[in-house]
């Protein structure tokens, strides 16, 4: 019984680590889209970064440093993610082999 409850359970949070890593994914890609347009202004363009409910003019090399750092973060969340996706999966692999092995045991058993 608790070999089902921890196969339930890895295979509920690899959902949750799935879209955990989906969304650091679009988080990284619309960091890249930004970077890319910014890229493409001159130095001395005016762009204004959301802070709350005003936004601040932000100079256009600091916008692109944080924006490559946020890259960064990004790249080592989803390194992270991916490696517990990883074990995740494992667990609920070896759960499954565990409940068929028990099946497989107790039907031998009962015939």
């Amino acid at each position: 019984m608790e070999i089902e409850t921890n196969a339930i359970k890895s295979q509920q949070e690899i959902g949750i680590v799935r879209s955990q890593l989906a969304g650091k994914q679009r988080e990284k890609r619309l960091a890249q889209l930004t970077t890319s347009e910014i890229t493409s202004l001159a130095p001395e363009t005016p762009i204004y970064e959301g802070v709350g409910k005003m936004f601040v003019a932000v100079p256009v090399p600091d916008m692109k440093n944080k924006l490559e750092a946020q890259i960064k973060q990004v790249d080592t969340d989803i390194e992270g993610l991916g490696k517990k996706l990883h074990y995740l999966e494992t667990t609920a692999k070896n759960s499954q082999e565990h409940i068929e092995a028990m099946l497989k045991r107790g039907g031998a058993g009962a015939s």
